[in-house]
């Protein structure tokens, strides 16, 4: 993997890269850690998820984020230290939810720009057709 794209990575998850917490492969470390690994490939996957099987209430998606939470402020504020295959697993949810919210974030916004087009003195029905279009 080109060095740039490593660096890229770094710095859009905000990754620490330490040894210790990433993965290796023929001898060489992944640029990022087994956490932020996990959120990536969940990103990657939440995508099709989201598409073939839709999008689970907004209930769901908090508890598909909670275990990672709660591992990462487990391990910062205790001894405690988890494992890669933990921190992947926890990822991949979160990287799924993660890709979950941004589409109730964009249908959050969608409904806002109808709201400001109904103040302004939109047709209803015909801002119904269009928002339809695009949630």
């Amino acid at each position: 993997m080109p060095a740039k794209i490593g660096k890229f990575l770094r710095i859009f998850f905000g990754c620490h890269a330490r040894p210790e917490r990433s993965f290796f492969f023929r001898g060489k470390q992944f640029p990022i850690c087994a956490r932020c690994t996990g959120e990536l490939i969940g990103m990657i996957a939440g995508i099709p998820i989201a598409i073939f099987v839709g999008v689970p209430k907004w209930y769901i998606m908090i508890l598909m984020m909670v275990p990672m939470l709660f591992d990462g402020f487990l391990q910062l504020l205790t001894a405690y230290e988890s494992g890669n295959i933990r921190r992947l697993l926890t990822g991949i949810l979160f990287g799924i939810a993660f890709i979950y919210a941004l589409i109730y974030f964009h249908r959050f916004c969608v409904w806002v720009a109808g709201q400001i087009w109904l103040h302004l003195g939109a047709d209803p029905e015909q801002l119904e057709k269009v928002l339809d279009a695009w949630t």
